[in-house]
């Protein structure tokens, strides 16, 4: 089967772009100045029922930093009543036991925290503001104090990659429920890190390592904007536990909805597939030609459109896009050759 079915699983909404750190790697280039045209608080209820539609499981607060948009707790409220999970992504450092409070009461089921380094020396170089670090674990004892469950992200570059072990360390000792990995993917204020890309052999590794570690781990690993981990794990002959699904999501299980209502593949990968003020999210979803050029497995080019992998990992599509222009070229950060068998 060379279409694959898509449901509407997971999106990341971008609910303010506003953010209070200045990270090297951010996305979104990211200031504290507000933002010119930010979806209305009535705007995102109706999103939010749009998702419910189309059968959404999580939806995930971001940003910017989510916590900075006041209705945060409105917003986060009306998803839980629509059935659907909720969950936020911040930073750390504006978590109050007021706002972890509202939270609760909201019905977020689970936070995301950033930890990029496993001491503020490093953490707070990448985030370019004294402080973070401290102002992150503050925010992680709260959580843990009133019983909301956390998780860890950190984004892995040149600079931190040999420090992987001792953050995933740290989010073990923390408590954290799981540690999810981000391979750096160039856009916004991290193309001026293309740099602090790690090779791909590096990247290979850093993968084997995780995949190996996931195993033993006595808390939930998962990689995301790293396909191969899903070609890895199966290499290994590891048993893939319900979590997995497959590498890139982007527009086959998951979309990224911008803090101006543009909805994407995924956050990185920057290719306008329509605006939810304009036009109703089920049809975007449905009809874009952008997700159906996604979902169409024939039209991958390179070695990612030869290989017997293509259904499990689907290469990075925005490290694609980013390298070529062409966001169903060959992932750019990929070691496999493939064999042409076909995929088991």
């Amino acid at each position: 089967m060379n279409i694959l079915p898509a449901h509407l699983r997971i999106v990341a909404w971008e609910i303010t772009r506003r953010c209070n750190l200045n990270c090297i790697h951010c996305r979104a280039a990211s200031h504290i100045k507000a933002y010119e045209g930010e979806l209305s608080t009535t705007e995102c209820l109706k999103i939010i029922e749009q998702m419910a539609m189309l059968g959404t499981s999580i939806v995930i607060l971001t940003g910017g930093e989510p916590l900075l948009r006041p209705d945060f707790k409105d917003i986060a409220t009306y998803g839980t009543e629509m059935g659907l999970r909720m969950v936020l992504a911040t930073n750390g450092t504006m978590l109050t036991e007021e706002i972890v409070y509202q939270m609760k009461e909201a019905g977020i089921s689970r936070v995301s925290v950033s930890l990029d380094g496993p001491d503020a020396e490093f953490h707070d170089r990448f985030r370019q503001v004294e402080g973070a670090f401290a102002g992150a674990i503050r925010g992680i004892e709260l959580l843990k104090e009133m019983h909301m469950e956390f998780q860890i992200n950190t984004t892995i570059t040149f600079q931190n990659f040999r420090l992987m072990e001792k953050i995933h360390d740290l989010a073990v000792d923390l408590g954290a429920q799981a540690h999810h990995i981000f391979l750096l993917v160039p856009v916004g204020r991290a193309k001026s890190m293309e740099v602090e890309n790690i090779s791909p052999e590096a990247y290979e590794r850093a993968l084997i390592w995780f995949a190996d570690h996931a195993k033993e781990c006595p808390i939930e690993l998962k990689a995301t904007c790293a396909p191969h981990y899903y070609r890895i794990y199966r290499e290994k002959g590891f048993k893939s536990p319900e979590m997995m699904t497959r590498g890139c999501l982007g527009g086959i299980s998951f979309c990224f909805i911008s803090h101006t209502g543009i909805v994407q593949p995924c956050g990185y990968l920057e290719i306008n597939c329509g605006n939810v003020t304009k036009e109703s999210l089920v049809n975007i979803w449905e009809q874009s030609e952008i997700f159906l050029k996604l979902r169409n497995l024939r039209g991958y080019k390179g070695k990612c459109g030869s290989c017997e992998f293509i259904k499990i990992c689907g290469g990075c599509r925005a490290r694609a896009f980013e390298a070529t222009g062409d966001f169903l070229a060959e992932e750019p950060l990929c070691t496999y050759k493939p064999k042409r068998a076909p995929c088991i």
